[in-house]
């Protein structure tokens, strides 16, 4: 079998999505609200003291999943991402 995926950091990257999509549309049933917030907050703070490169990477390699990404509600979270986790400063 081989991979769809140009590098290990797209491959992670996107997994990270994944989970981090399921959680964001979960309900109460599906998962602690409390465990939601924990495991956002967490990635979060991993992403806003990552190396100002490695935020770089991270952000254009969201941005080529976001241009890529053919389903409305998720290229909106694919574009939000950067800033919901401390990528990038609020832009508003």
């Amino acid at each position: 079998m081989t991979s769809s995926y140009p590098s290990l950091t797209h491959a992670l990257a996107d997994a990270l999505v994944d989970v981090l999509w399921f959680i964001e549309g979960s309900d109460d049933e599906q998962m602690d609200p409390d465990d939601a917030v924990k495991v956002l907050e967490n990635v979060a703070h991993l992403c806003s003291t990552l190396p100002h490169d490695q935020q770089q990477e991270l952000i254009a390699l969201l941005g080529e999943m976001a241009a890529a990404e053919p389903s409305p509600a998720r290229r909106k979270f694919l574009e939000e991402f950067p800033e919901d986790c401390g990528l990038v400063d609020d832009v508003s």
